[in-house]
């Protein structure tokens, strides 16, 4: 299976050289995704405790632009309705409890 996996992989490469990012590009990408998840995450800290009481374990879908917020129980209901709203945005979802994410590692 692995084998298959790196075969893929690499023809996936040979059809679309252009696809592939230097380190660079991927460090940089990694950076941008890291400090949109900290303006999120800065939305998502200051209304954890209003929210924790009354939709625990719900799911909370953010649009730092604009500050806006979607709740919901289920995370591709409320990553549906967000995306309704802001089509081309990027969301973050987080679920409504202590840490923020659905289980642990």
């Amino acid at each position: 299976m692995n084998e298959t996996k790196t075969i893929d992989k690499v023809y996936r490469r040979r059809l679309h050289p252009e696809r592939t990012l230097s380190s660079t590009e991927i460090a940089q990408r990694q950076a941008e995704m890291a400090e949109f998840r900290q303006r999120c995450q800065v939305i998502f800290e200051r209304m954890k405790p209003e929210l924790i009481p009354t939709h625990y374990n719900w799911y909370i879908a953010i649009e730092p632009d604009s500050g806006d917020y979607f709740l919901d129980r289920d995370q591709l209901v409320v990553a549906k309705i967000a995306h309704e709203k802001y089509r081309n945005a990027q969301l973050q979802v987080f679920r409504i409890n202590e840490t923020g994410v659905c289980g642990t590692i």
